[in-house]
């Protein structure tokens, strides 16, 4: 008699079906869909910190002067990186109410501090163009300036303050 080697056929497939278990719980695990979020904010975070950095950067080295457009007391504004005025979705009342009028342009004075003004990463249905930024400006009647994204995929809100 010839002794046979090699699987059967339910060998195999209990093989595959614990290997395909064991893929789709590690991919249910890992939820990449939020991950994907978390990476998105993470940038924004990284953005804002970088944009109020900038900004103060200006303000020593024009000895307490605000970036064009930014003074203290000011309202909340859109920041804007091309057309002056720039073109967005911001006004006094925060991120969802419109009004060019309310947006700063700070590409130019930060230029020397930044390559260019980041732009949110794209959030769902919102999408920010070459005009807008997805990120707003307000200095406080103390000078403090705030800094915060208007788009974020979690629960908090995402901003800075110095």
């Amino acid at each position: 008699m010839k002794n046979a080697r090699g699987f059967t056929l339910i060998e195999l497939l209990i093989v595959v079906t614990i290997i395909a278990t064991l893929a789709v719980t590690v991919f249910v695990a890992l939820n990449p869909a939020q991950r994907l979020k978390d990476a998105k904010d993470a940038r924004r975070t990284s953005d804002v910190d970088t944009i109020l950095t900038a900004i103060h950067v200006y303000i020593v080295d024009n000895k307490g002067s605000y970036p064009t457009g930014l003074s203290a007391g000011m309202v909340e504004k859109q920041l804007g990186t091309s057309t002056n005025p720039p073109t967005c979705v911001i006004s006094t009342g925060g991120c969802s109410v419109a009004g060019a009028a309310d947006c700063v342009n700070l590409s130019t004075p930060l230029a020397p501090y930044l390559k260019s003004i980041p732009v949110s990463p794209q959030s769902g249905s919102t999408t920010y163009s070459s005009t807008t930024t997805g990120y707003s400006a307000i200095v406080n009647a103390n000078g403090i300036v705030t800094i915060r994204a208007c788009g974020t995929e979690g629960s908090t809100n995402i901003e800075s303050s110095r």
